[in-house]
């Protein structure tokens, strides 16, 4: 071992070792210092209740389903949408000018309303025009405005990815006699995605979140349900089981996304 790498293994001992102690204090800190405060046991009844959490959380869990259900066929339909938003934008023939206006116009609309007002618009505005079932429902409008919102996002990071790749790769695939959807499809896309798949893993994550805002409009997914026992039980603590149930699922996917994200950095270097 030589004495730079002995330097720094010592000094990764000792950023280690800090980051611990640093870590305990701050966690006995809290442990020690919020039961002391005046209000800390009517917060612990009203949000940390065992009692109540014991016997709301199966039936947040049942509602949770129907948060993975909406996913589940929000996120393959965001996927493709995005991406072909992206090679809207990305046409380069003068022949399909109105699609590039199209796709920078939906992004613009989309990225510029919040979610919850397209959730809103879209969740009762469609049902109001009279549709008989099953068009009328909750479940399909409110999926298509997280769709619409969220392909909007999607769009731009593959478009980064798409502008990522350096123009010579085009340009090469081009003098090989491929045609610019060629080069796109074969060259270029599978880099693209690769590329902006952290990033990726990341609307994911929120996605799965944003979901509870379909509440709003009717779906009873574990946020409403947890709504539906704070006023049974006069209690918030269903709210803390249904923040359990997210980050059980969420904290796995971040902590990927982290992992991708530093591996991508370094291939880069």
């Amino acid at each position: 071992m030589t004495r730079r790498e002995y330097y720094e293994k010592q000094q990764r001992k000792r950023a280690t070792l800090i980051a611990t102690v640093s870590t305990i204090f701050v966690v006995l800190a809290f442990v020690v210092i919020i039961p002391q405060t005046p209000g800390w046991e009517k917060v612990q009844k009203s949000f940390f209740n065992g009692d109540v959490l014991a016997k709301s959380f199966p039936k947040l869990l049942d509602a949770f389903t129907v948060n993975i259900m909406i996913f589940a066929w929000s996120a393959p339909a965001i996927a493709v949408l995005g991406l072909l938003i992206a090679l809207a934008r990305d046409a380069k023939s003068p022949a399909l000018f109105p699609l590039r206006i199209f796709g920078a116009a939906f992004t613009d609309v989309f990225r510029g309303v919040p979610v919850i007002l397209t959730v809103y618009l879209i969740g009762f505005g469609i049902p109001g025009l009279g549709l008989s079932r099953p068009w009328n429902s909750p479940y399909i409008w409110g999926s298509l405005a997280l769709i619409l919102t969220y392909s909007a996002y999607v769009a731009e990071i593959f478009r980064s990815g798409i502008d990522s790749v350096h123009h010579s790769q085009r340009a090469a695939a081009l003098s090989l006699g491929l045609s610019e959807g060629q080069a796109m499809r074969d060259v270029i896309l599978p880099q693209a995605i690769r590329n902006v798949v952290p990033s990726q893993m990341n609307m994911l994550i929120a996605l799965q979140k944003d979901v509870s805002l379909l509440s709003f409009i009717g779906p009873v997914e574990i946020f409403r349900q947890a709504g539906v026992f704070k006023s049974l039980l006069a209690n918030f603590t269903p709210y803390v089981g249904a923040a359990i149930i997210f980050l059980v699922l969420t904290i796995p996917a971040t902590r990927y996304a982290d992992y991708l994200m530093a591996r991508q950095t370094r291939e880069r270097r």
